[in-house]
């Protein structure tokens, strides 16, 4: 009996986790970003008294940790802002102000090197005409024969190119289950198979560790089903 017991336990136990399992992991992440993002944005309270904001500590008033509603006030400040940049970026005042702001935080020493590659990437993922990250795509790695998915990010600069005796292209290669980081790969175009999946398929094939399929993936890079060549 007590071990009829407990296998009815366990597999109640483990029909529940598998239920309540995708929750928790959901939970988990939207308070791990909230509290991640709140490390910078609670910068923003600078001007507001330790000892309104912060609990009581060994040092006195305000020594304490910051109270978590007013990371959620800061929150909302730092999206409010965000959202007065682009209202003003919409209008013909507000534009030549950001411009303004940008050429001079460009001639700052040091300052420039850091905000202009930053500048550089946010580009390349926002403008509408690159194709960074909309491609699926597959290529041999990290041997002959086995295959992984990566993202296009684009062609590898003109020097490059001339250096290896033909076109190459740019396909960053995530990790998994964490694809925020990965390796960038610089493949031949004549190596580079593009998928007939969205990015969103892309991940969550990544992401599960291959246990999500995407709907419609190719079995073989080289058979007549696969996603044409780049």
């Amino acid at each position: 009996m007590n071990k009829d017991f407990f296998n009815r336990w366990r597999t109640s136990f483990f029909t529940g986790l598998a239920i309540v399992l995708p929750a928790i992991v959901s939970l988990v992440v939207i308070f791990w970003l909230f509290f991640t993002i709140s490390t910078v944005t609670d910068k923003i309270l600078i001007f507001v008294p330790k000892a309104i904001t912060h609990d009581d500590g060994p040092g006195g008033p305000g020594s304490g940790e910051i109270h978590w509603y007013w990371s959620v006030v800061a929150l909302l400040i730092v999206l409010v802002l965000i959202s007065v940049v682009g209202l003003l970026a919409r209008n013909y005042m507000g534009k030549k102000l950001i411009e303004s702001v940008d050429m001079s935080l460009l001639r700052v020493p040091v300052l420039n090197k850091i905000y202009g590659t930053t500048k550089q990437v946010n580009e390349a993922f926002t403008s509408g005409s690159r194709n960074s990250f909309k491609t699926v795509v597959m290529i041999e790695f990290p041997r002959a024969g086995s295959y992984s998915i990566g993202f296009l990010t684009g062609e590898a600069d003109e020097t490059l190119n001339a250096r290896a005796g033909h076109t190459l292209l740019c396909v960053f290669v995530p990790t998994t289950p964490n694809p925020t980081s990965g390796f960038l790969m610089m493949v031949p175009e004549s190596e580079v198979f593009k998928l007939d999946m969205s990015v969103a398929d892309g991940l969550k094939f990544i992401i599960s560790l291959g246990s999500i399929p995407p709907e419609s993936a190719p079995s073989h890079p080289h058979s007549s089903d696969v996603g044409a060549r780049v």
